[in-house]
């Protein structure tokens, strides 16, 4: 009954228990249907406690604060977009003819390794650059990585019909103006918070983000012909890692 009086809260439930490890509270019940439209705020939550961590951390430094937040990010989401990524570049080293079969094995091949190595490597570098300015890059990055699945579900054919898991995100869509408005909302708010404690240079720097949310599933999309769950999975972690490396470049230049 709750999920008919307010269905917005039931998917963003459903949303909160499919994109992360984080428990529900109690006395909702959670609706897998329109839930990607959410999964931006609830890469928020994840950042926030990212970026919280590395706070924490600070005194630590960054030998610490990098791998500890990497671990805690991974560990929030459950995983499920690392695995994505993985089985994406294994579908794409196996060429046309057999990228579908090849994302679906549940073996990891070396492209999928090497596609992992390169995610983590590319945030290392990006937090490395950021430093003192990593918290606020984190919650973005977390932010525009979830974003840029709602480009890849929009604009590109879903590859497995009715048949695959994530079909369930094609057939409750409703089009850009309903399914991005949570996340044009949580952007709004971001810049506000930004403008709010004093930097405003973070509302251009964090809007940067959506050059690589709009171009990694583009870029996918072309080559995969279409995209799958797996690969919106690759379009989180490459567009949060192209983020937090983009974001870093653009500190370290203004800082000269």
């Amino acid at each position: 009954m709750a999920h008919r009086r307010c269905p917005w809260l039931a998917d963003l439930a459903g949303a909160w228990i499919f994109y992360s490890v984080l428990p529900l509270p109690p006395g909702i019940t959670p609706r897998l249907e329109r839930i990607a439209r959410f999964a931006p705020w609830v890469g928020a939550v994840i950042g926030a406690a990212d970026a919280l961590l590395w706070l924490g951390l600070a005194p630590a430094g960054p030998l610490a604060q990098i791998p500890l937040v990497l671990a805690l990010g991974i560990a929030l989401s459950g995983g499920l977009h690392l695995d994505g990524a993985m089985d994406t570049a294994d579908g794409l080293a196996a060429g046309p003819s057999r990228c579908l079969e090849a994302m679906d094995d549940s073996r990891v091949g070396a492209s999928g390794v090497q596609a992992l190595l390169q995610v983590l490597l590319l945030r290392v570098g990006g937090l490395a650059l950021l430093a003192a300015s990593a918290p606020a890059a984190l919650v973005w990055a977390a932010v525009w990585g979830r974003v840029a699945p709602l480009i890849a579900m929009q604009t590109f054919p879903y590859l497995r019909g009715e048949v695959g898991t994530a079909a369930f995100h094609r057939r409750h869509w409703r089009g850009w103006v309903r399914e991005l408005a949570p996340s044009l909302l949580l952007l709004g708010l971001l810049s506000g918070a930004a403008l709010g404690l004093g930097s405003p240079g973070w509302v251009a720097l964090g809007w940067l983000g959506v050059v690589p949310a709009l171009l990694v599933p583009w870029r996918l999309g072309r080559r995969l012909g279409g995209h799958s769950g797996d690969s919106y999975g690759a379009c989180v972690e490459w567009t949060q890692s192209w983020c937090l490396l983009l974001l870093g470049l653009c500190v370290l230049w203004q800082a000269r």
